[in-house]
């Protein structure tokens, strides 16, 4: 996911508005923290979500199986998903009345990464600006690009398109202890209207 070359995907899924989808990203289960906090489950639950998308960094299968319990699961990976590997795709991309929406995690390739890694130790952390630019260069499509990575609860809107980042519901940001754990909701209405919508859970992690 270099330049402007956007990288493989799957089969476009299609969803009938209205519709609410649970968003959830960066849970970093046996990797980070000890297990999936109960409200995430609560949250999805009581907005009666048709399907979870989870924005990658999963790193644990029981994670996948947890959320099975409320909808069905589309996850992509994200660079601590070792456990899972091959098993999730890089992309999701679904089609939601006119809209057409991504899910990625978020670092790119192996290269990328280990770039943005290295200017991270350097004191140049990435921000979400340039993850931002990144959604808009390699999906040019898309209405909406959903993306982790951050453990940061953004809503971007730029020129009719969107970039949504629901935060992580158990990891804040490692330069801070200050960001709320977060999962989003994301609502297509009838009419095809989008809302976006960040839910705050409770509790210590």
């Amino acid at each position: 996911m270099d330049g402007n070359r956007p990288p493989a995907r799957n089969a476009v899924v299609t969803f009938s508005p209205p519709v609410t989808l649970g968003v959830v990203a960066d849970t970093h289960v046996h990797d980070r923290c000890r297990h999936l906090p109960s409200d995430v489950l609560r949250v999805f639950r009581r907005a009666r979500v048709r399907a979870i998308l989870h924005a990658g960094d999963v790193t644990h299968p029981r994670v996948l199986r947890q959320l099975e319990e409320v909808a069905p699961v589309y996850a992509v990976r994200g660079n601590r998903d070792f456990l899972l590997g091959l098993r999730l795709p890089r992309v999701w991309e679904f089609q939601i009345g006119p809209h057409r929406i991504v899910l990625v995690h978020g670092h790119g390739t192996v290269w990328r990464y280990v770039v943005d890694k290295m200017a991270f130790l350097a004191g140049r952390p990435l921000t979400f600006r340039t993850l931002e630019n990144r959604a808009h260069a390699w999906f040019p499509h898309a209405r909406v690009v959903i993306m982790g990575h951050t453990h940061v609860p953004v809503l971007r809107h730029r020129q009719g398109r969107w970039v949504f980042n629901p935060g992580s519901p158990t990891v804040p940001p490692s330069l801070t202890d200050l960001i709320p754990r977060t999962v989003g909701l994301l609502h297509v209405t009838r009419e095809g209207a989008l809302q976006f919508e960040f839910v705050l859970l409770g509790g210590r992690r």
